[in-house]
């Protein structure tokens, strides 16, 4: 068995975010002033992205599980336009997700073959997990699933890099893929893993 573990990202890293049409579709819903204030989505001079989710409290608070997604939908539905559906809205918020390529999967289970323990750390909620999971049936490629929704925390706060190193082998070498930086600056510096912004720094690091 080798002594190193592997902790991949979700969004971003394995399945593939489209935070523009997600962006549109709620600003259709609400209007670009609330959808901003709202969900926490912005626009700058290189495009669209996503501002940190832990900048807006309904978002902070539904990342976290600290409220059901009934609720959060309830919640949003006050921002939109009159006559705004729960569908729609949940409509809206799955449009954020695009497709998880096959490879990506492949590169997990290569990981694991090689003997590596290989773990799933995401910043996300049910909504979005609840079908990642069931289409394309993520779970079994992991020896554990660390899920900020079912932590109650929520990278890139220490708290849950703490949690994550009690649970896992802390003697062993730990690499983290995640896309954003301030997630890999905040996991160096808390527990000391060795960071990688995707996939294939990973494999080239691993030589798989």
């Amino acid at each position: 068995m080798n002594n190193k573990i592997v902790i991949f990202d979700l969004g971003g890293v394995l399945i593939k975010l489209n935070v523009t049409r997600c962006m549109l579709a709620f600003e259709n819903l609400m209007g670009e002033q609330n959808m901003r204030a709202i969900l926490g989505m912005d626009k700058n001079g290189e495009g669209v992205k996503a501002v940190s989710i832990a900048t807006k409290q309904l978002m902070a608070d539904f990342e976290r599980g600290l409220i059901s997604q009934e609720s959060f939908v309830e919640q949003v539905l006050q921002y939109c336009r009159p006559g705004t559906t729960p569908q729609q809205v949940i409509d809206a918020w799955m449009s954020m997700l695009d497709d998880l390529p096959q490879e990506r999967l492949d590169a997990v289970d290569q990981v694991r073959a090689k003997g590596y323990k290989v773990y799933l750390l995401s910043n996300g909620n049910d909504l979005h997990f609840n079908y990642i999971n069931q289409t394309y049936q993520l779970a079994p490629h992991f020896d554990g699933l660390f899920l900020s929704q079912k932590m109650h925390m929520a990278k890139p706060e220490p708290e849950i890099y703490l949690a994550v190193n009690k649970q896992i082998n802390t003697d062993s070498e730990v690499l983290f893929i995640d896309d954003i930086e301030a997630n890999r600056l905040a996991a160096e510096q808390t527990v000391g893993w060795t960071t990688f912004p995707d996939i294939p720094s990973l494999l080239a690091a691993l030589d798989v």
